[in-house]
């Protein structure tokens, strides 16, 4: 899927996403920051790939996909098929390439960097535990195969595994799954 459609695919998942749990509810309130987060990621990705630049637009289409499906899978969006970025075949003309270089080391040392500062929050008790982990697993799975992608010379692939697997820590801190151990500024709170 060239990366238009990609975009055409997220906005298409946007249109049909809603909010499933009650209003005036605190579940609410982090449901309603988790649409809006994709939302937001949507439009950047638009705006970046009209003004020629498929780099960012790449990884704000794979940011903001990731945000829903992670929101899915809490519960607080409605649940539809997962928007993983193995779908998308992103071309990068090679007066990008530079660029390309440059944002995909820079998202895989700030992923990695997030995965080791994202502690699980919840009490080992409490369901949370469990799905804090698994939301840390994801992250950690969606890193290696971003590796994987970077070393097999696929660029474009990687940097969209990176911005997918990010955006489910993103997602797991505004959700309270993860506390912040390390440097805040790696994340979107």
């Amino acid at each position: 899927m060239i990366l238009e459609a990609y975009g055409d695919l997220f906005s298409a998942a946007l249109r049909r996403t809603s909010i499933t749990v009650p209003g005036g509810t605190l579940l609410y309130l982090v449901a309603g920051e988790v649409l809006e987060m994709a939302a937001a990621y949507r439009s950047d990705g638009f705006s970046f790939l009209h003004g020629d630049d498929p780099v960012n637009a790449l990884a704000a289409f794979a940011y903001g996909l990731g945000w829903l499906d992670a929101g899915s899978q809490l519960g607080l969006l409605g649940r539809e098929a997962a928007h993983s970025p193995d779908t998308v075949d992103a071309e990068i003309p090679a007066s990008r390439q530079a660029h390309l270089v440059e944002k995909t080391h820079r998202y895989r040392r700030m992923l990695s960097a997030a995965l080791a500062a994202a502690e699980v929050g919840p009490d080992v008790a409490s369901p949370l535990h469990a799905g804090a982990r698994a939301f840390h697993a994801a992250a950690e799975s969606w890193y290696a195969e971003g590796v994987e992608h970077l070393e097999g010379g696929d660029l474009p692939g990687a940097l969209a595994r990176f911005s997918y697997g990010y955006a489910w820590l993103d997602a797991g801190v505004r959700a309270g799954l993860f506390a912040i151990a390390g440097d805040r500024g790696l994340f979107t709170v």
